[in-house]
């Protein structure tokens, strides 16, 4: 048994490969060979609909080698192969010929398509990622009437390197206009690919190589709307705090100096009489734990992610390296998901703990999980490398079955056992208080859009970046910037959660529990909203990308909500706690 698990250990640590390579592993001699690799081509308008490079008829190799990749890799698309061009470190290579090629009708059929939707291609040297356009469309401006769109294929590619001393710091690509075939016309055309290289040297360390794909997220205009949404968030902050402190001087206060001195009837009004029921276990109960238990592990997730980032250990194009860190620390995590669940569970009920930890584990993974398995359907449909191959699918499913579950159920045994006894500050009554009816405004729909907007006005500005980040070609490289905006929202949320909870309280509604949960995580139903607003504004199109951002945005909206659901409970809970605490001691 022991020799299994360790077989399955090295299995996923094979998978995954963490290690990043270091300087060392980047040290070339004059007329070395530099590793190169084609990627994927896609259209430039649709981030998720990527293919393999040699599904166009370019020059291949004999054979084509794939190359080993991670399970970030293939996550995110990732299909790297050998190719036919060869660098050697600082030699230069003029018209070099790849392969001379007879282009058949069908051919010419699918460049047409790929150039008429702007496809470009990705390549990498020395572990840098660079792309360009396979051709140009241009409008036949000179026949009488207009003679419709001429088509052009780049068969010749210029790359130009950078370098210092014995390391490469830079290289772009792009397509040489002068040499472009016309392929307008659908005939079978003779082509032959070339390409050169130019190799030149730049005082930029190798420490720095990476910092030219930050140079479009360090523009004065992106921090002017960084630091703007920041000061609205701290604005926003501000204001809440006055408002609770005003409530908490104003009212909360007075509330509790007329409980201590009022007679027995007096205090039986607005919030105070509630102390019988407030403290009663919700309907459902074992799934608010769970919702609670599995917002806390996203949200302990995306804290450890923002200091990964924050630290530099995550950094832009460092292939599959979010995506494999993502996986490896959602398994780890689901330790606390396990913990939270069960001991809020425990606080409250001896048996049936089981279930909660239970709903914890799937109440995340199974939606993604059915979300997933659809819109891989549609990639392997459209032959897309967004499509898992099974290999991959077999390696996610041993990771969650053998590190995920058993962390999962080691947790709720901790957390059940090492539970704490909830004390209430007086008995529960036993018949629940009957809840007047409430005017509209203070109603689950209307609160949950109060306690959705306020949090979203703050975030709105700095969602766009990450938004045109993901889909998009605006390279998000200020993680303190997203940490620093993550912070107040959460503060946000909790001052928020505060306000409704008395608010719902003080008309002698009891029933806060799923309530806070729901307020929270309605800031996420806005940043969905946001999300169908922003692809209706953006060039994206197609069956294919129109799945898989609605997929994504679904599952990471649908974390929030979660995380947000958590925090909101939390604060409420604490916040009922004090407040009826306090009420005993009068």
């Amino acid at each position: 048994m022991a020799e299994k698990h360790h077989l399955i250990l090295l299995l996923l640590c094979a998978t995954l490969q963490f290690s990043s390579p270091s300087p060392s592993d980047h040290f070339y001699n004059v007329g070395e060979l530099v590793p190169f690799f084609v990627n994927k081509v896609g259209p430039f308008n649709n981030p998720s609909e990527t293919y393999e490079y040699y599904d166009l008829p370019f020059c291949a190799p004999v054979p084509i080698v794939k190359k080993r990749e991670s399970l970030g890799e293939v996550l995110n698309g990732d299909r790297l192969s050998n190719a036919l061009y060869e660098f050697k470190f600082r030699e230069d290579k003029i018209d070099a010929t790849l392969c001379p090629k007879k282009l058949t009708v069908d051919e010419i059929g699918f460049f047409k398509r790929a150039i008429d939707r702007e496809f470009y291609f990705q390549f990498y040297l020395d572990d840098l990622p660079f792309w360009g356009f396979i051709g140009k469309l241009e409008e036949d401006r000179w026949t009488p009437g207009g003679g419709g769109q001429n088509y052009y294929l780049f068969t010749h590619v210029q790359f130009n390197v950078l370098y210092n001393g014995n390391q490469i710091i830079q290289v772009n690509a792009f397509g040489d206009p002068n040499r472009a075939v016309y392929i307008t016309k659908d005939v079978d055309v003779d082509v032959k690919f070339t390409y050169s290289v130019t190799w030149n040297a730049t005082k930029i360390r190798f420490e720095n190589r990476m910092d030219r794909y930050s140079r479009a997220s360090l523009m004065s205009v992106h921090q002017q709307v960084h630091w703007f949404s920041f000061i609205n968030s701290i604005v926003i902050i501000l204001l809440l705090s006055g408002l609770l402190a005003l409530l908490y001087m104003r009212h909360l206060r007075n509330d509790l100096k007329k409980y201590s001195d009022a007679n027995e009837e007096d205090r039986e009004v607005g919030w105070k009489c509630l102390h019988g029921d407030v403290f009663r276990p919700p309907p459902n109960s074992s799934l608010l734990f769970a919702v609670v238990g599995t917002g806390t592990q996203l949200l302990i997730l995306i804290c450890v992610l923002l200091f990964l980032a924050l630290i530099g250990t995550l950094y832009p194009y460092n292939r599959g390296g979010l995506l494999n860190w993502l996986v490896m620390l959602y398994a780890l995590f689901s330790v606390f998901a396990g913990y939270t669940a069960a001991s809020f569970h425990g606080q409250y009920a001896e048996n049936g703990w089981e279930r909660t930890v239970g709903l914890a584990g799937v109440l995340y993974t199974g939606p993604v999980f059915v979300a997933a398995s659809i819109l891989n359907i549609v990639a392997i449909s459209y032959r897309a490398t967004v499509g898992l191959p099974f290999g991959s699918i077999i390696v996610i499913l041993v990771l969650l079955t053998f590190l995920a579950v058993p962390l999962l159920a080691f947790g709720g045994v901790i957390g059940y056992r090492f539970r704490s006894k909830f004390q209430s500050p007086s008995a529960a009554k036993r018949h629940p208080r009957e809840i007047q009816q409430l005017a509209w405004y203070r109603r689950t729909p209307f609160l949950m859009f109060i306690g959705g907007l306020v949090p979203f006005s703050a975030i709105v500005l700095q969602l766009h970046q990450v938004y045109a980040s993901m889909w998009g070609y605006k390279i998000y490289t200020l993680p303190s910037i997203l940490f620093v905006t993550f912070i107040p929202v959460i503060v946000i949320i909790a001052l928020v959660s505060i306000g409704l909870t008395y608010i719902q309280l003080s008309v002698e509604d009891h029933e806060w529990w799923w309530r806070s949960v729901l307020c929270g995580g309605s800031t996420a139903i806005f940043m969905f909203g946001y999300s169908i607003y922003f692809y209706v504004r953006s060039n994206m199109s197609g069956f294919l990308q129109l799945s898989f951002f609605i997929g994504y945005n679904a599952c990471l909206c649908y974390a929030f909500f979660l995380i947000f659901g958590a925090i909101s409970f939390r604060v409420s809970f604490l916040f009922v706690r004090f407040i009826y605490h306090n009420v005993k001691r009068e």
